[in-house]
């Protein structure tokens, strides 16, 4: 048996058994056919497939080499912002994926699979530097993956395994935590749609979303100016910031600006509590803001009123993003305005039903910012692993499997 410390670097195609492209799909306008994963089911390390569409196999047929397997590592292999993507699938359902994802197998005699994905999502950021192109259509190539990505990787299979379990509980931990806080958000959705639309007409009255707060665009302090930016300073949040988490709750995005940004531009201070609401490219996301924030334009945030509070302005949003999009108007790209959004027709709780609602949420926000609060730390923790563990930096000899 190898020695647990004895360490080899190898390139990606010397530890693999298959790589290539998934397939051009026959979309099935149907309930018929096979799950085709595309990029926006790669996100955050997860493979999401409710974002899947259907393949209808019966008129392509789908080659067995294609059909992912447990295990199988799935990468964004074209564009920009997604290129570079990892996800590793362990479930047993049968599934392909679109020419846009790049479907590894790991060679299970010389690698352990789950070492392999967690050493490839430490890489994200080096394999999406190795696409090529021009801007919009980047692509990463499968000569490029096989040959550029090293590994590097303890001979000892065993010793691989006990490396990808710390990594493996922690996510098991934050998944845990996700699945609680769908659970919680489940509840207080029902409740919504129970006491505000099932009987709209006893809780409710009729009015715009003026009614509900006051709406807040943003601005961007010029990007010319160094010193408008910082690391730590206003907390100033874009469209992309939100994209790249699923929290409902956020504190501050990449970037921060400075008193002189924030004097010299038009952005405006929303207070804690309110609800961020992206009004362009793309229209629809949605969070809640933990402290004072700021944002760029790509955003109509509203301050709800006192009377009305953030849990209902938040749910009436996440319940009408189809109804606001279809109000939007744009050649490049489709943009919601103040005015559009002031005037959109919205239900106006009534003060007992309310505050109901109020009392069953209020706590269930709490609890699911604690567990937000706890994700991020074990995330924390898995990132300063991770590059420790990827590099035998850390002896886990003494875990037991």
């Amino acid at each position: 048996m190898e020695n647990k410390n004895e360490w080899r670097k190898v390139k990606l195609g010397g530890l693999i058994t298959y790589v290539a492209r998934g397939i051009t799909p026959k979309y099935s306008e149907t309930s018929n056919g096979i799950i085709v994963i595309n990029q926006k089911c790669i996100r955050n390390e997860k493979l999401n497939i409710e974002e899947s569409r259907l393949h209808a196999d019966y008129l392509k047929k789908v080659s067995e080499e294609k059909i992912i397997k447990k295990y199988d590592i799935l990468i964004n292999s074209t564009g920009v912002g997604t290129l570079g993507r990892v996800c590793q699938n362990e479930t047993d359902i049968k599934m392909t994926a679109d020419s846009h994802i790049t479907i590894v197998r790991p060679d299970k005699n010389k690698i352990n699979p789950l070492f392999l994905g967690y050493v490839l999502k430490s890489q994200q950021k080096f394999i999406e530097n190795l696409g090529e192109g021009s801007t919009g259509q980047t692509e990463l190539k499968r000569e490029r993956l096989i040959n550029e990505v090293e590994v590097n990787f303890p001979l000892n299979l065993k010793f691989q395994e006990k490396i990808a379990k710390v990594l493996s509980d922690i996510d098991s931990k934050i998944e845990l935590n996700n699945k609680i806080n769908d659970n919680l958000e489940t509840l207080c959705q029902n409740y919504f749609l129970d006491i505000f639309i099932k009987n709209s007409n006893k809780n409710c009255l009729i009015g715009t979303i003026s009614d509900l707060g006051d709406i807040v665009g943003g601005s961007t302090p010029s990007k010319k100016n160094s010193n408008y930016y910082t690391n730590l300073g206003i907390p100033w949040i874009t469209p992309k910031d939100l994209s790249k988490t699923p929290n409902k709750f956020i504190s501050r995005g990449d970037l921060d600006i400075t008193e002189l940004g924030f004097k010299n531009s038009s952005v405006k201070l929303l207070p804690k509590g309110s609800v961020l609401f992206s009004s362009r490219a793309p229209i629809g996301y949605i969070a809640i803001c933990t402290n004072n924030v700021t944002t760029n334009q790509g955003f109509k945030s509203i301050i709800p009123f006192k009377n009305i509070g953030t849990e209902f302005v938040y749910y009436f949003l996440k319940n009408n993003i189809q109804f606001l999009e279809n109000r939007a108007s744009g050649s490049t790209f489709k943009e919601l305005s103040t005015a559009i959004m002031a005037t959109t027709p919205a239900i106006i709780p009534k003060e007992e039903a309310l505050k109901t609602f109020k009392e069953i949420c209020n706590p269930i926000f709490k609890r699911q910012y604690i567990i937000e609060k706890e994700n991020e730390k074990l995330t924390n923790l898995k990132n300063y692993l991770l590059p420790k563990l990827m590099n035998g930096e850390i002896d886990v000899e003494n875990i037991k499997l």
